[in-house]
């Protein structure tokens, strides 16, 4: 992974930048898209959407 691809993950409740921070990495379980989600948003058990198929999870 390069430097800019580990500087542009956002957590895709929010879209505060992760990257430093306690955040989870996950794939999506529809298409396998890398997902990445802040610690803030996990324990509020906040909505995710998969940015390529549209996916929604808890």
């Amino acid at each position: 992974m390069s430097q800019s691809q580990k500087q542009a993950r956002k957590c895709v409740s929010c879209g505060i930048n992760i990257s430093g921070t306690n955040a989870a990495s996950f794939k999506c379980p529809d298409c396998g898209q890398d997902i990445y989600r802040c610690a803030k948003c996990r324990k509020q058990s906040n909505l995710y959407e998969c940015p390529d198929c549209g996916f929604m999870g808890p």
